[in-house]
């Protein structure tokens, strides 16, 4: 009996690799996440930062320009740091999109994979049998020869 071949070889390696590309996007968005939370982290750190110091100087009393300053760059501040939210919103929506494309991608290559699955026992099964009569008919002739 021939080898095993299943026709479905090349899209099962296609959707692999589809799979695969989508895996490497979908960890791109991921670590891009990240890296946006972080730096809205540093920002409102900062942003803090300004707003207790601006704490401080009102205590200790400051000119009117000084708080103006203060207030104009925090206000800059909170509109960057919105801005960054917006974008990092963004980003998680992305991160959505691909981990479905992902799961999806992964259903489809499953389903190919269990097909070959399948074939294949159903090939090895035939093998069997077709080995189990060659040994059927090859101790008959063996009994026939013999006696």
């Amino acid at each position: 009996m021939k080898k095993f071949v299943f026709s479905l070889d090349k899209v099962l390696g296609y959707k692999q690799q589809i799979e695969d590309n989508l895996r490497t996007e979908h960890a791109g968005v991921v670590r891009a996440v990240v890296r946006k939370e972080e730096e809205i982290e540093e920002m409102e750190g900062t942003h803090q930062g300004f707003v207790n110091n601006m704490e401080d100087i009102k205590r200790n009393g400051c000119m009117i320009q000084e708080l103006r300053f203060y207030e104009s760059y925090l206000d800059s501040s909170r509109r960057r740091i919105d801005e960054q939210k917006e974008m990092l919103l963004n980003l998680r929506r992305q991160e959505e999109e691909k981990r479905e494309q992902v799961i999806e991608a992964k259903k489809e290559r499953t389903s190919i994979d269990m097909l070959k699955e399948k074939k294949k026992s159903e090939y090895d099964f035939m093998a069997q049998k077709e080995e189990e009569k060659f040994i059927e008919e090859f101790v008959s002739n063996s009994k026939y020869h013999a006696g």
